[in-house]
């Protein structure tokens, strides 16, 4: 028999994060700060707006975009909230999640050998979903001293002839970085004279502490450049629901669509319609979650910093990135060795890029009764190694 596989998908590494995710769950009493998602439960109103659909049958497929009257509700919540307008018919789709619309416009987009620049660490489908349209990843290693910010310079650097894409991952996932309306003026002066295509990651836009979120796309130029990309799992604490969104140039989403089309056909029904009632209705309860996350974020950054250990402070997104380089052991090592010995499963920085060594993200999207007792175990770790090694506390 033929080998059946395609060689391009053997060769994609599984998903670091779920590999301690797996492990985590056949492990008594361990604490598991790896996954990012909510530990809230889906706001009730929304939940029961879900249930009321399926009581009066509306079980059938919706249109291959979407409901109109979610994509309207989209296309005002983007407005009022990033003051970027979008038309609900022909500039607005509705995906499986915003990993389905990252998918799809990478698909749509990328021609064999034409390159996609990634800023690194990130989140881990972009690279997979370029390899898979026999794309070439470009990887643009972020710096702590720059708190993992994208610069004018770093991408200038990476821009070759082939060059199509660049992926914006901001408020960004594993680091917490945000980019401010001065650094996107930057990156977008940049694009629109190298004439390149942004995919902008928004999906944490709604929980950024200190600093509204600005989005590329409503910059001068960079709409007609730009695919924003966004769902209702983080802001919304809406993960099992499956729903995104993609907004863009009409040519673009047409495309998509038709992609979306043949490989899902539409979004669950029953998720639309509790997403339209997310965005009429949903602003407190994302204000609330927000400063919940806002405690949860301080209260990791002092336990790390009492404990000795360098982290910057990240403005967006549920994730701290601290830096564990002092113990002379990888990231992978790191994260292994406290797992066996605390049973505390953090996921480490290789598993989002290379440029991810010698630091952990932990996800404070967890109760602060599970934040005291893991970070308890992470100091009496932390401290167990400087001991055995004699390495001192950084002050």
């Amino acid at each position: 028999m033929r080998n059946p596989l395609n060689p391009a998908v053997v060769g994609i590494k599984p998903s670091g994060i779920r590999k301690f995710f797996d492990i985590v769950t056949e492990m008594k009493d361990a604490i598991s700060l790896g996954v990012g998602e909510p530990d809230f439960a889906t706001p009730w109103h929304i939940r029961e707006e879900g249930i009321y659909s399926l009581e009066k049958a509306r079980t059938h497929y919706t249109s291959n975009a979407g409901l109109i009257e979610l994509r309207r509700e989209i296309g005002s919540f983007v407005s009022r909230h990033y003051d970027v307008d979008y038309e609900p018919k022909g500039e607005i789709l509705v995906t499986v999640g915003g990993s389905e619309a990252i998918d799809l416009a990478i698909r749509a987009m990328v021609c064999p050998g034409e390159e996609v620049i990634i800023p690194e660490p990130c989140y881990v489908s972009y690279e997979p979903c370029v390899i898979l349209t026999q794309g070439v990843a470009v990887k643009i290693p972020l710096q702590e001293k720059n708190e993992f910010r994208l610069t004018a310079q770093e991408l200038r650097d990476a821009i070759t002839e082939k060059t199509k894409l660049l992926v914006l991952p901001f408020p960004n996932n594993p680091t917490g970085a945000i980019m401010t309306r001065e650094d996107l003026e930057a990156i977008a002066e940049v694009c629109i004279e190298k004439d390149i295509i942004v995919l902008s990651d928004e999906i944490y836009s709604e929980l950024t502490y200190g600093a509204k979120h600005v989005s590329v796309a409503s910059l001068p130029g960079m709409r007609e450049r730009t695919i924003l990309i966004n769902g209702f799992s983080k802001g919304h604490a809406m993960t099992g629901w499956r729903l995104g969104y993609a907004c863009g140039p009409k040519e673009i989403i047409q495309q998509m669509t038709k992609i979306h089309q043949f490989a899902i056909m539409c979004a669950p029904t029953a998720s639309q319609y509790a997403a339209i009632d997310a965005l009429k209705n949903g602003d407190e309860d994302v204000a609330m979650m927000r400063d919940a996350y806002d405690k949860r974020r301080r209260f990791v950054l002092h336990e790390l910093r009492d404990m000795g250990l360098t982290c910057f402070e990240p403005y967006g997104a549920f994730y701290v990135f601290p830096c564990i380089a002092e113990f002379g052991m990888s990231s992978e090592e790191f994260a292994t060795k406290l797992l066996q010995e605390e049973k505390v499963a953090i996921v480490p920085g290789t598993a989002f890029g290379d440029s991810g060594e010698g630091f952990l993200r932990i996800s404070y999207a967890y109760s602060l009764e599970n934040l005291k007792e893991a970070l308890g175990r992470l100091r009496r770790f932390v401290e167990k190694l400087r001991g055995e090694g004699g390495v001192s506390a950084r002050s």
